[in-house]
């Protein structure tokens, strides 16, 4: 009879080979129940892999969309909130014609000048509004300025004082007084047709704006694209620019009551006309913030929808994986115990 051994030495090295598995096993399946999909969703999946993969491609696809449409949404908001005040800076141009009309007192007459040209540096600092230091009413020129300032040595000022010298001068007109209403309509009337002048590097364009007349653009889903900003070269800001500069510069000056209610009578029809361009464009912005807003509910929609495929092909049953945790933690709990007594295991305790 032949007697053999059992070395506890083997026993305790597998013993810690199956606590380290259902060390790593446990690992596995806490952190499922916690993210609630598998642990190695291509070994899981094998083949339908490639189709999860997609679907987390399509789901964060959408999210860029809806973190885009977040700026879009923040530039339209601010642009609205522009046009407000340039709207209100033309009302009030409006409402200070309408207060002085017909006074020919040089003291009411600085006073207006000085309430218009407040309310065009009003206008001037909301037009020049900037959201993540890019321009709003710059078009695509977003880096650049788009709305020059009225000043005394500005190039909008020595083009209109020019101007306003050459008609006199063609007329034959020596000082300001002897200025008709009629030539004084004709003058404006031109002065109409250059402020209105759509041509590249025209008259508006080198002395008032340095915007583009194309506008920034939006994807806000994957078959709409709207426009998200206007531009300072709209009819808005050149009628009221025309309104204000009118009013300002000839309403003080040496002129007949004539020759300054015709001033002020097409000043006050600038000013109308500025009014209803720039509620114009927050009308059109209005819209576009609609838009939007319509997107996002659609894409949230979308989300939700593929998010539910997602969770149907990498999620776990978590009452299984519940189970499973506890009989790894029992598992390893007599893993453990064994263990602990095999290591007691000594021939000392049998001498």
């Amino acid at each position: 009879m032949k007697t053999s051994y059992v070395s506890n030495l083997a026993i305790q090295t597998a013993m810690r080979m199956t606590i380290a598995q259902n060390q790593m096993d446990l690992l596995k399946a806490t952190q499922e129940q916690t993210t609630g999909r598998h642990y190695d969703v291509g070994l899981t999946l094998g083949a339908s892999a490639s189709r999860s993969l997609n679907l987390q491609r399509e789901i964060d696809r959408l999210n860029s969309m809806k973190s885009t449409n977040s700026v879009v949404t923040q530039r339209l908001s601010g642009s609205q909130g522009a046009l407000e005040t340039m709207a209100k800076a033309a009302e009030k141009v409006r409402d200070t014609l309408v207060t002085y009309k017909g006074n020919d007192a040089a003291s009411q007459l600085k006073i207006q000048k000085t309430e218009i040209m407040g309310a065009l540096q009003t206008f001037t600092a909301a037009a020049n509004t900037s959201f993540n230091s890019e321009f709003l009413f710059s078009g695509i020129n977003t880096d650049a300025k788009p709305f020059a300032d009225y000043t005394a040595t500005s190039a909008a000022k020595t083009a209109f004082d020019t101007a306003f010298t050459t008609f006199k001068s063609a007329n034959g007109i020596t000082s300001d007084d002897q200025i008709t209403a009629a030539q004084m309509t004709t003058f404006i009337t031109g002065l109409e047709a250059s402020f209105m002048d759509t041509t590249p590097g025209g008259y508006w364009d080198t002395n008032w704006s340095n915007a583009s007349s194309q506008n920034m653009t939006s994807r806000i889903s994957a078959s709409e694209v709207i426009e998200s900003s206007t531009n300072a070269n709209t009819r808005g800001f050149r009628m009221f620019a025309l309104a204000s500069v009118i009013s300002a510069e000839l309403m003080d000056k040496n002129i007949t009551p004539a020759a300054r209610g015709a001033v002020g009578t097409a000043a006050l029809d600038y000013a109308e006309k500025g009014i209803a361009a720039l509620n114009g464009e927050r009308s059109s912005l209005g819209i576009g913030e609609s838009r939007v807003k319509k997107a996002n509910t659609s894409i949230e929609d979308q989300l939700k929808l593929v998010k539910s495929h997602v969770a149907d092909l990498e999620g776990i049953d978590v009452e299984e994986t519940a189970t499973r945790i506890n009989m790894l933690k029992v598992q390893l709990e007599t893993s453990y115990t064994l263990t602990s007594r095999l290591q007691q295991m000594s021939l000392l305790n049998f001498l």
